[in-house]
């Protein structure tokens, strides 16, 4: 019966990979998204520090997972079963394939499609140009798209001359780049950015000492060059 199961998932998978576009334009569509916002493409480098803060917090499994991560699946799939509600599967590449394939669309079929086009990401682009064109497209709330935009406008620095707390405070806006806003709501951001940091801990990015003396930090110095970085 098992093998029965796995053989119909894979039948599906394989029909589905068939009819879901193909992401050889996944370069093309970010160039577009960034026209359209007057954002320069392709964007500054990823920072390495936003790229831990980001994985840390998004998805940890990130450098081992082939666009998907079953863990995460499994999980949501207990979590349904069980009534516990849903704790969230989307992975970096299934949140670029809504951005630039099914924006605003989270039907069911959206996400089944967002997953298929997960693996296609990974497997057309791998990870680092996947996190490039992520940092390109993604929205941080007030106005700013892209990593280079979002970095100068709140802290008047270039993505590569963030601090951590800076960093972590970017990878949080991701899921509630309005709610978060920390120019508008700076107790939600700061509280994000608190979470952040803790995440971090726990891959081992950060030691606690370090996150508790980043935490200390108060959010309007991260915020003292806010409004543009110096050519």
């Amino acid at each position: 019966m098992l093998g029965a199961l796995i053989a119909l998932a894979g039948i599906a998978f394989g029909v589905l990979w068939l009819v879901t576009p193909s992401v050889g334009n996944a370069r093309q569509l970010a160039q577009q998204i960034t026209r359209a916002h007057r954002v320069a493409y392709p964007g500054p480098p990823v920072p390495p520090k936003f790229a831990a803060a980001l994985e840390a917090t998004e998805d940890h499994r990130f450098n081992e997972e082939p666009g998907i991560d079953p863990f995460a699946i499994a999980r949501l799939g207990l979590d349904e079963v069980t009534g516990k509600g849903d704790q969230g599967a989307a992975t970096l590449y299934a949140q670029l394939a809504k951005m630039l394939y099914t924006p605003g669309d989270s039907s069911v079929a959206a996400q089944v499609e967002q997953g298929v086009l997960s693996v296609k990401l990974w497997a057309s682009y791998g990870g680092a140009e996947v996190l490039r064109l992520y940092s390109a497209v993604v929205y941080f709330g007030h106005g700013f798209y892209g990593i280079g935009a979002a970095s100068c406008g709140y802290f008047g620095v270039h993505p590569a001359e963030m601090s951590w707390p800076q960093a972590a405070l970017l990878a949080g806006l991701v899921q509630g780049p309005t709610v978060d806003d920390p120019l508008k709501f700076p107790a939600h951001a700061l509280a994000r950015e608190h979470h952040v940091l803790d995440r971090l801990v726990a891959t081992g990015a950060l030691s606690s000492a370090q996150a508790s003396a980043y935490r200390k930090i108060p959010l309007s110095s991260l915020l003292a060059g806010a409004g543009g970085c110096r050519t």
